[in-house]
């Protein structure tokens, strides 16, 4: 038994699930593939892909919510959101210019990686807006968890629990989310020529302040010709002018507050979040460092004391991207280093096969979220059969 297994329905994925694991064949779960090169490479021959499970399932306007099967292109969902003038709030990175390839991102594999990017600051991740889900598991029984409306849960959350698991409980066969409507107008206020520290402050500020960023991000000189100290305003035209000119003035002691050309804001915020100042040169390794943001001038600091690095920061500081020069383990011992005791945690998300195979590629789990994530593993997975290994050795 090998190559793709490409069902077409929930029932057909849940035969090839229970299939496999008859003939205790290990699954490489994936969607379209774009974001295949992230975690631990498993080297397994038999792939079972949501590919031809397309199509928007759910949308209700009104009610603000659309639901769709995992393999419906992102661009799909999108375009569906547009022509109501709807989005997903959480603003869903592409990381084709990061990881190289051609296959567009699917809504499955947006839930399955907790996909987000900078609206996160206000309107939160990926998993904040997922409110339903069915998926198959690693026996092939179909569950469903959550449904159209946000409620609390009581319990196991497994929408939650499912929403960045990277198909290791549970291949998704529906997905459904909360939408919001587009913001009528968007402005991106900006300082220009601080340093990392005084940057951070400065973004502090502005998203402490009851002015509702929707975005914030600094821009080291090593990225751009001249550093740049970036926030977005979103909402109703009257209410991001006031908004922008009250940022502007809590900004005085930064310095002058320009405000970024419509066109030229757009660039920068779909830059930040496809994270493409570090796409090249393309053998460098890119990690995901989330941290408080008064700590990350400070980490990035003792990192390049000792590593060849770029980096920028999104959401105000507290994530990080850092681009590392090619090595053995890519920059591992010095990044976790340099994040240990801080309360936060470092992503591996490009690096060669071969490094990805040896080092962390997820921030390591303490013995007991181990053995917890062992056993959930084991409940939804009991013969192993998806993604094993993917995130962590051995579950």
């Amino acid at each position: 038994m090998s190559g793709d297994l490409k069902p077409h329905d929930e029932k057909s994925l849940s035969e090839s699930i229970k299939m496999a694991g008859a003939w205790n064949v290990p699954l490489v779960v994936r969607g379209a593939g774009s974001k295949s090169q992230i975690g631990r490479p498993n080297g397994y021959a038999t792939s079972v892909t949501t590919q031809r499970m397309r199509g928007v399932s759910i949308y209700e306007p009104t009610e603000l919510v659309i639901g769709a099967l995992p393999g419906t292109a992102l661009s799909e969902i999108n375009e569906t959101l547009a022509s109501r003038n709807q989005m997903l709030p959480f603003e869903p990175m592409d990381y084709r210019a990061l990881l190289g390839g051609d296959h567009e991102p699917t809504i499955g594999g947006i839930a399955a990686g907790n996909v987000s990017g900078p609206r996160r600051v206000m309107a939160g991740a990926c998993r904040d807006s997922l409110i339903g889900i069915r998926l198959v598991n690693g026996r092939g029984d179909i569950v469903k968890s959550g449904g159209r409306v946000m409620k609390n849960v009581t319990g196991l959350d497994l929408v939650k629990l499912n929403c960045g698991a990277w198909g290791t409980f549970g291949v998704f066969s529906e997905v459904i989310f909360k939408v919001l409507p587009k913001p009528e107008s968007t402005s991106s206020l900006v300082l220009r020529g601080l340093n990392d520290a005084t940057a951070i402050a400065a973004l502090t500020a502005a998203m402490g302040s009851p002015f509702s960023v929707s975005a914030a991000a600094h821009l080291p000189k090593e990225v751009v010709s001249e550093p740049l100290t970036i926030v977005r305003v979103e909402g109703f035209e009257s209410s991001v002018i006031y908004r922008c000119g009250e940022i502007a003035k809590l900004w005085r002691p930064y310095g002058d507050a320009d405000l970024l050309e419509e066109t030229v804001g757009t660039d920068v915020w779909s830059d930040v979040r496809d994270a493409r100042w570090l796409v090249d040169p393309a053998e460098s390794a890119i990690w995901r460092l989330s941290l408080a943001p008064s700590k990350a001038p400070g980490v990035i600091d003792h990192i390049k004391r000792v590593l060849d690095a770029r980096h920028f920061y999104d959401w105000g500081g507290s994530l990080v991207w850092l681009a590392v020069n090619a090595s053995e383990d890519a920059g591992s011992t010095v990044v976790r280093n340099a994040m240990r005791g801080l309360g936060g945690h470092a992503t591996l998300l490009r690096a060669s096969p071969q490094v990805r195979s040896t080092v962390d590629v997820f921030e390591p789990l303490s013995p007991a979220l181990t053995e917890l994530t062992r056993r959930i593993k084991f409940a939804f997975d009991p013969d192993r059969i998806l993604n094993f290994g993917r995130m962590y050795s051995g579950i």
